[in-house]
């Protein structure tokens, strides 16, 4: 009887064993899958967006108001006026006309006389004695200026005699000479003249 039920027993323990082995892997299954797939599948990162605020489009601005012609006043014509107007006399009117005055004779211009200059009066030039035993004999024409008291204040030589000192004779002596002086309306202003002298051996 103890032989026989030996066997009984280990089959039991080996049932009960096996059973507890399985749960025991079956629960680490479970524990060690789920820590597994808790690392392996972290949780996907939440994604955040940032929506636009959408506006609406600007509303085009409204039309502007109509422009309204002011109508023109309305026309009132004026009142008509009758004014009586007294009859009309003739009268005639005499108006005094005083003779017009005979037209003024034009003044008169004063007087211009040009200047004369002439050998009238002066002293005549004193013949180089040099001169005179050289043979030096021509004609010289000076210029005389004549101021308003009939005496010459400047002289130059026109045309030249040819010899000098016969020129330098004539302008010292001429240029002491007095003339009458120019006048032009009515006043005496100074004036150039010219002067011809001759020197000629006899």
């Amino acid at each position: 009887m103890e032989f026989g039920q030996k066997p009984k027993q280990s089959r039991r323990m080996i049932g009960i064993g096996s059973v507890i082995v399985f749960h025991a892997v079956l629960i680490w299954a479970l524990v060690y899958g789920l820590a597994r797939k808790a690392i392996e599948l972290p949780p996907p990162p939440i994604e955040t967006k940032i929506i636009k605020e959408v506006t609406p489009p600007d509303k085009p601005p409204p039309p502007p108001p109509p422009k309204l012609e002011t109508p023109p006043p309305p026309f009132v014509p004026p009142p008509e006026i009758n004014i009586a107007t007294p009859p009309s006399t003739n009268t005639i009117t005499v108006q005094d006309k005083a003779p017009t005055p005979p037209p003024r004779p034009a003044p008169k211009a004063p007087p211009s006389f040009p200047l004369k200059v002439t050998g009238k009066g002066c002293r005549a030039p004193e013949y180089p004695p040099i001169s005179q035993r050289l043979g030096e004999e021509g004609s010289v024409v000076l210029q005389l200026k004549v101021g308003v008291d009939g005496r010459v204040t400047d002289s130059k030589i026109q045309s030249s005699s040819g010899y000098p000192r016969l020129d330098e004779a004539a302008r010292k002596a001429l240029s002491l000479c007095q003339f009458q002086p120019a006048i032009v309306d009515g006043q005496k202003v100074p004036a150039w003249g010219a002067l011809k002298y001759t020197f000629r051996s006899e």
